[in-house]
């Protein structure tokens, strides 16, 4: 989770601490052969950088940080190519998104997620920004099952929605970053009226995934130079995933239902006339 989590905390670090990070993220299976010397000498900064750089990802010293490096390291890179087009780079990065989701989802919290949507009076969605097009998204699959469900990108209303909340409803917070103060606040007051709280994104450590009773991690999108240009595919396809979950577990009850729901809808679309 080392190139993960300095994907997610990126835009949390100095501007030295910065060079070192992407130095890393770019070239892994080169930083396993560098001694702390070698490597502030080679990025350009200082060992004191570095070694607070390792301590932000939780490791006691620069050698305990390597070894778990090489651990992790197969090769596989999360930093964008450089050069090539916009198709293949974003191809690119797909392939890099699909191979690292494993890593970063758990499944036994994504069964944990589907059984509180399923106990819950009803589920509310917090997203803003690009994050609201997942918060939304996910609103509509559960509304499509036929459950209660309710998506908020506005913080006021967001907050307000919060207040009125209890033990027996459920609230999704949605933020690739997990540093949106407006969805931090309001799944802290969502929390403290005691409603449960699930956050969806890939910010490892971030104020919104020390908030939320359940984290739902996303892998981190390549990094960009403004933060706020990064995709939310990860948060789409988890929202995606915890719908097949939930799917699963009701289809045997929910077959009547579907079967009607698709009847209503059905005049909805063009259909080739018979001949």
């Amino acid at each position: 989770m080392i190139l993960e989590s300095l994907l997610s905390m990126y835009n949390r670090l100095s501007e030295a601490e910065k060079k070192v990070a992407s130095y890393i993220l770019e070239r892994p299976d080169d930083v396993i052969h560098y001694s702390i010397t070698e490597f502030a000498r080679i990025v350009g900064v200082s060992e004191t950088t570095i070694y607070r750089l390792v301590r932000k990802l939780k490791f006691d010293g620069y050698q305990s940080f390597k070894i778990e490096l090489i651990r992790q390291t197969s090769g596989a890179k999360v930093y964008p190519k450089e050069g090539g087009d916009a198709f293949d780079e974003y191809l690119d990065q797909m392939r890099s998104f699909l191979e690292r989701l494993p890593g970063t989802l758990k499944k036994d919290d994504v069964e944990k997620v589907a059984d509180l949507v399923l106990q819950s009076q009803k589920t509310i969605f917090f997203g803003v920004g690009l994050s609201a097009v997942a918060a939304e998204y996910g609103s509509l699959l559960l509304s499509l099952l036929g459950f209660a469900s309710f998506y908020y990108n506005d913080p006021h209303a967001q907050v307000i929605v919060a207040t009125s909340l209890c033990e027996k409803d459920l609230v999704i917070s949605i933020s690739h970053s997990g540093n949106i103060r407006d969805t931090v606040k309001s799944t802290q007051v969502a929390k403290d009226v005691g409603a449960r709280t699930v956050a969806i994104t890939a910010g490892i450590g971030s104020p919104l995934a020390s908030t939320a009773e359940i984290v739902l991690y996303s892998p981190a999108t390549s990094f960009e130079k403004y933060e706020f240009l990064r995709g939310n595919l990860g948060e789409l396809v988890v929202v995606e995933i915890l719908f097949r979950t939930i799917l699963k577990k009701i289809y045997s009850q929910k077959e009547e239902y579907l079967n009607g729901l698709s009847e209503v809808l059905r005049p909805k679309r063009y259909e080739e006339e018979a001949r």
